[in-house]
């Protein structure tokens, strides 16, 4: 056997070298180094760590680890990805790896579609449904309906067929380290199924190209689209680990306006719903993007479920829901929030506990620039709660919540019903998180 090169010998030192300062800096140890040298991890069998988070509950989450040779895939286009999820109600374990750029855009060919491809033959048209729904001429107390709206979800109904990929139980999706893995344009969909982990993938431009206008949303109406980036709909033991999600390369401060309400193509980011439980969100980056991550799709989605821990996260150009919780165990620590304005995006609030959320978040570390309010870091309804200490804004130890309930009527409750035992990687102080998750997020990384 070929001894090893002198680059590659190089390499393993300098891996090497990045773990021992990882942590040092405080990275948290036993999630960290299981992830930082890639030589030695075979990622696309790995499983989630014990105790690492919710997802480790119970049978903890192992994806596609045992898959065998014919069940394990690599892709490199949309046409290739379909085939290799397969049916929804294939439960045999797979592992998928995700070889560059994925362009959800396309048809099986691979030619690139636009709206108008989307659009043609449904008899939609923008012009036409502006018209069709003036608040002027339509009013503003009811939904649209007739010939325009069903050309419009007709034109809907075929991006997403294009567009939205179901994910099997037991299913691992991993991108290939160094071939800039991710997916534009699409949007996974894990829809009541167990057992599935997503990393190392860039989710980025998921965007609807037929928005709903609903003049019933709001004192004004809202434009509202569908597709997040990644939706988990009654789904179990997911765990989303090292992905980066983005709106980029178009901004909603690009969007034009219409109704007086900006015309929204963007829906979620990472969006845990509908009776989803055991889920475990670290080491992503969340930028770019207004909705971000919804834990709960209604003040009556599934009590007893939506147990969800979020770590070692970095939320950057947010401008709220990170995350809006609703009536789930929620555990929320060592994560970095900056909340200095980006490319448009002005941050609302970071957290929002309502319907009885039970949010636990500690050692977490806020940036906030001059003239930025610590109590607006936090959001609620009165009935939600988040207790947990040790959080700092600035590098100053900052009891969050008080400056909330200090500026508000409502008020977050400060006790919770449950104790976080799955806390595998926690860092007892947010002090170097700036510096360490700088390095260790996102897609790309491992």
């Amino acid at each position: 056997m070929a001894a090893p090169s002198h680059r590659r010998s190089l390499r393993s030192r300098r891996i090497l070298v990045v773990s021992v300062a990882a942590l040092a800096a405080g990275a948290g140890a036993g999630v960290f180094v299981m992830n930082a040298n890639a030589d030695a991890v075979d990622l696309y069998h790995q499983s989630l760590a014990a105790k690492n988070g919710w997802a480790a509950s119970g049978t903890g989450t192992t994806g596609g680890a045992k898959a065998d040779s014919a069940h394990t895939f690599t892709v490199s286009t949309r046409a290739e990805l379909v085939k290799a999820l397969g049916s929804a109600s294939d439960t045999t374990p797979r592992i998928i790896k995700v070889k560059g750029t994925i362009d959800a855009n396309t048809d099986a060919a691979g030619k690139k579609l636009t709206c108008a491809d989307y659009a043609s033959g449904t008899g939609y048209s923008l012009s036409a449904y502006l018209k069709a729904f003036d608040p002027a001429t339509y009013g503003t107390s009811k939904l649209p309906s007739g010939t325009q709206e069903s050309a419009r979800a007709a034109a809907q109904a075929k991006q997403a067929k294009n567009i939205v990929f179901k994910v099997p139980a037991n299913t691992t999706l991993v991108g290939v380290p160094g071939t800039k893995a991710g997916i534009t344009g699409g949007s996974l969909q894990v829809k009541s199924v167990d057992n599935v982990i997503i990393r190392n993938l860039t989710f980025a431009a998921t965007e609807d190209c037929f928005p709903q206008w609903d003049p019933t949303d709001g004192s004004a109406g809202e434009w509202n689209s569908n597709y997040d980036s990644v939706t988990l709909r009654g789904a179990t033991h997911v765990w989303a680990d090292h992905n980066t999600f983005t709106d980029a390369p178009f901004f909603d401060s690009a969007e034009k306006t219409y109704f007086g309400r900006k015309y929204q193509i963007h829906d979620g980011a990472l969006d845990i719903t509908n009776g989803s439980d055991l889920v475990t969100v670290e080491r992503n980056q969340f930028t770019n993007h207004d909705k971000t991550m919804l834990i709960g799709s209604s003040d009556t989605d599934s009590v007893g479920k939506l147990r969800v821990s979020i770590h070692h996260n970095v939320w950057k150009g947010i401008t709220q829901r990170a995350p809006l919780a609703r009536i789930g165990q929620i555990h929320i620590y060592n994560n970095v929030y900056d909340t200095t304005t980006l490319n448009g995006y002005a941050p609302k609030y970071s957290i929002d506990s309502r319907a009885k959320a039970q949010v636990v978040a500690e050692n977490n570390y806020w940036t906030v620039p001059a003239g930025g309010k610590v109590a607006k870091l936090l959001s609620g309804d009165g009935t939600g709660s988040v207790a947990g200490g040790g959080n700092l804004v600035n590098g100053t130890a900052t009891d969050v919540v008080a400056a909330y309930n200090a500026a508000n009527s409502k008020k977050l409750k400060t006790t919770v019903n449950w104790t976080p035992s799955l806390t595998a990687g926690l860092e007892p102080s947010a002090k170097n998180l700036l510096t360490s998750l700088a390095t260790t997020t996102g897609a790309g990384v491992l």
